[in-house]
């Protein structure tokens, strides 16, 4: 890690209007889960709100956190001068998803958490199940996106296809999608600390196991990535 990249990452994360919505997509979810539990003691409610934090709210996160990180940098071209720098590209790809990955895991993971308690205070394992399922999933999500933002400058566009089309309409359209959905694998792991969250079958071993590949692979590609990028000087 390097201590300069995470700060200058941090202030422009935080510092943007992106840096705004960040707040403002587990704000409007909290809010939501307040709405439907005064209105509501059905536990459709409870799965739908969940399920719109896991499916929506956290990769939108996760998209938003790893592209303010890195994306503006290769669009006005000041990623060259950090490049010209004698840091290790894998060090300036781990400082970013660092400042990224905390971002997801307050805005992103943690808001499911509040969301299940404020749903159904009774359960708490169920909330903490949601919570860290959506922890393993926004961590493979933010690397995914980090490695998306450092080959092409429609990362967010490309992302929001991927969580909409993907994640959301084929993955749960067609059954074989479930494995190659991050969502799922993160559902998984809720699922096998409570019973309450629904699964998707691929097992637990297979969701950590695939959660963990996307994500040091993303990141060891992210790195290498930008190796290449001041080699060929093209963006």
């Amino acid at each position: 890690m390097n201590t300069t990249i995470l700060r200058l990452s941090a202030q422009a994360l935080l510092g943007r209007r992106r840096g705004v919505v960040l707040v403002l997509i587990p704000a409007v979810l909290v809010v939501l889960a307040v709405v439907v539990s005064i209105l509501t003691d059905d536990e459709i409610g409870y799965e739908s709100v969940a399920n719109l934090g896991f499916t929506l709210a956290l990769p939108l996160v996760a998209l938003l956190a790893a592209t303010a990180v890195l994306g503006p940098e290769v669009d006005d071209g000041s990623i060259v001068y950090l490049l010209s720098k004698p840091v290790s590209r894998h060090v300036i790809a781990r400082s970013k998803y660092a400042v990224a990955w905390a971002a997801t895991m307050v805005l992103g993971a943690l808001p499911l958490l509040v969301v299940g308690l404020v749903l159904d205070a009774s359960e708490p394992r169920q909330a903490l199940a949601w919570g860290l399922g959506a922890a393993v999933a926004g961590t493979a999500y933010t690397a995914l996106f980090l490695g998306l933002a450092a080959v092409t400058r429609h990362a967010v566009v490309i992302g929001l296809l991927f969580v909409l089309i993907w994640e959301g309409v084929l993955g749960t359209a067609f059954a074989g999608v479930r494995w190659a959905a991050i969502g799922g694998w993160g559902r998984e792991v809720a699922g096998e600390i409570s019973p309450l969250v629904p699964v998707v079958g691929t097992g637990l071993t297979y969701a950590v196991v695939a959660a963990a590949f996307v994500s040091v692979g993303s990141l060891w590609f992210t790195g290498d990535r930008l190796r290449s990028f001041t080699l060929r000087g093209d963006e």
